[in-house]
């Protein structure tokens, strides 16, 4: 019995080891487009575009890699490191900025895409040393923990206010015939969904959001 065990080891570990050699030698005969992506081959990367971005009213001139996000053109060409890399898919908000007035997230748009556009972050919104009414409500009403998200979810409550004002409805809006929706506290969680805080501030935001507009916080 002694030997049948082994003999059924050494054999099982020869079938290993011998297909371990040949997976190895087929793999060596792949091309290397078959084996998964590599490394980009610096003569097929696509050439540099000159794109004038203008970040918080100031032009910048950059030569970028045509697939940069606006959120890596932000942080890593430009220093705006307020805006936030979060999860890099469009879901958390914490690259939220301001195109024209309107929010969009950062990281799912190109760079190249928005030449010559306003574009407001984080940064911008100040006027020198007085703070935007929704950065002041936000430090009154403790709108943070970490303090990851603020940058994305006050650049949000900018655009949010600005849909409201022009009477754009929510899904949770209750009648479309009002000229300006009521910003309840309903309303407010709907428009900001696509702000997450994994702290959890959320009353705390809603309740900076409300003294913003001038309601009862």
């Amino acid at each position: 019995m002694d030997d049948n065990r082994d003999t059924r080891f050494l054999f099982t570990r020869r079938a290993v080891l011998e297909t371990a050699t040949a997976t190895a030698a087929l793999c060596a005969g792949l091309p290397q487009a078959a084996l998964g992506a590599g490394p980009v081959d610096a003569e097929t990367a696509p050439a540099p575009v000159t794109v004038e971005l203008q970040i918080n009213g100031r032009p910048h001139a950059l030569n970028l890699d045509p697939r940069t996000t606006l959120l890596d053109a932000l942080r890593e060409h430009l220093a705006l490191t307020g805006s936030k890399k979060g999860c890099d898919h469009g879901q958390c908000g914490a690259c939220t900025v301001l195109l024209d007035g309107r929010r969009i997230n950062a990281c799912l748009t190109l760079a190249v895409m928005h030449d010559e556009q306003p574009i407001t972050t984080i940064e911008g919104l100040a006027d020198n040393e007085t703070l935007h009414p929704l950065q002041a409500a936000f430090i009154a009403h403790d709108g943070f923990q970490c303090g990851y998200c603020t940058a994305g979810q006050i650049c949000s409550a900018v655009g949010m206010l600005n849909e409201s004002r022009i009477g754009m409805p929510s899904y949770v809006t209750q009648s479309l015939a009002l000229a300006q929706p009521e910003l309840t506290d309903a309303e407010i969680r709907e428009r900001m969904s696509g702000n997450i805080c994994r702290c959890g501030a959320y009353p705390n935001i809603v309740a900076a959001i409300r003294q913003a507009t001038g309601g009862p916080a």
